[in-house]
Formats: C-alpha cells, sequence, structure tokens
C-alpha cells in the first residue's frame, strides 16, 4: 500500500461514519481511527528501529525585577496572552523534520508567513517516505518550535499560528 492509498483511505473515512479500520499487508499494518472531533490518526505499527531522541530542557528566563524589588507583571502576562490566542501544528507522526522541500529550496514557511488549510508548511520523512504536513487554520506563522532536520514524535508541537 503506498501513501497515495493511504491519504485516500483516510479521505474515505473522514466522509463516512466509521470510527476505525485497519489494513494489514505482509508485514505491514495501518489503523485510522476517528477521534470524537474528527481529526484522523495514523498509526503504523510495523516494525521501526526509531533513532533515540535527546531532549533539551530550556532554562526559564529570569522574572524583570522592578526598582522597588517588585516583579514586573507585564511580561509573564504578556507571553500568556501569545500562548493563548495561538493554534499549535502537531506532527501526525513520528520522523525526520524539514523545513525545506530540497536543501537547495528556501523554507516552505518563515515566521511571519501567512497559512491557510492545506498550505504545506513542512515536510516529515517517514520509513523513506516524504509526507508533506499542511495547515489546518488560516493565520499567521508566530514561531517555528523544531530545528530542520530533527527528529519528532507523534503529537509534538511543531509551528504556533496566530488565527486570522
Amino acid at each position: 500500500m503506498d501513501f497515495k492509498q493511504i491519504q485516500e483511505l483516510i479521505k474515505m473515512i473522514n466522509k463516512s461514519n466509521i470510527g476505525e479500520v485497519t489494513v494489514e499487508q505482509k508485514d505491514f499494518k495501518v489503523t485510522i481511527r476517528q477521534k470524537e472531533d474528527h481529526i484522523t490518526q495514523v498509526v503504523s505499527q510495523a516494525p521501526v528501529q526509531a533513532a533515540p531522541v535527546h531532549a533539551v530542557a530550556a532554562a526559564a528566563p529570569a522574572t524583570p525585577v522592578q526598582a522597588a524589588g517588585q516583579p514586573a507583571a507585564d511580561k509573564p502576562k504578556a507571553a500568556e496572552a501569545v500562548s493563548a490566542k495561538t493554534v499549535t501544528i502537531k506532527s501526525p507522526m513520528i520522523g525526520t523534520f524539514y523545513r525545506k522541500s530540497s536543501p537547495d529550496k528556501p523554507s516552505l514557511v518563515d515566521v511571519g508567513a501567512a497559512v491557510s488549510p492545506g498550505t504545506v508548511v513542512c515536510i516529515i520523512e517517514a520509513m523513506k517516505l516524504f509526507n508533506e504536513i499542511e495547515s489546518e487554520v488560516k493565520g499567521t506563522i508566530v514561531k517555528v518550535l523544531v530545528e530542520d532536520e530533527s527528529p519528532v514524535e507523534y503529537d509534538q508541537p511543531l509551528f504556533l499560528v496566530e488565527p486570522a
């Protein structure tokens, strides 16, 4: 079963009332489930050797201090406001994250780029297949959360988008 056939199967499941379907062929198995909010998951259960992912802990920024010795409350509120009104584009699979369609091409999207549903924002390589990841929202890219050519996990945040 090739990637195009899997995409067609996902489209048919989305249009139907089927909650879950599993297709098995030799050593390949695909399960497609509809969540309650109609987002489709693709889970491959074929034996795969995944590269270890190294997490990097970011140090929390120090809170600015006013002249009177009291912490300034403006910065945390501004950060909360930005995160409260953004939408996260998450990885639908495990693989390697690429911001470019090829090494000699520009990034598909950068911070400040306008996106709409169907806009390709990145490519994730999984099992030698290059999968285009599309935006599901209309808005502006606020932040890129993953470095180019780094491994990503299922449901890992990739981009923050401010909805239009």
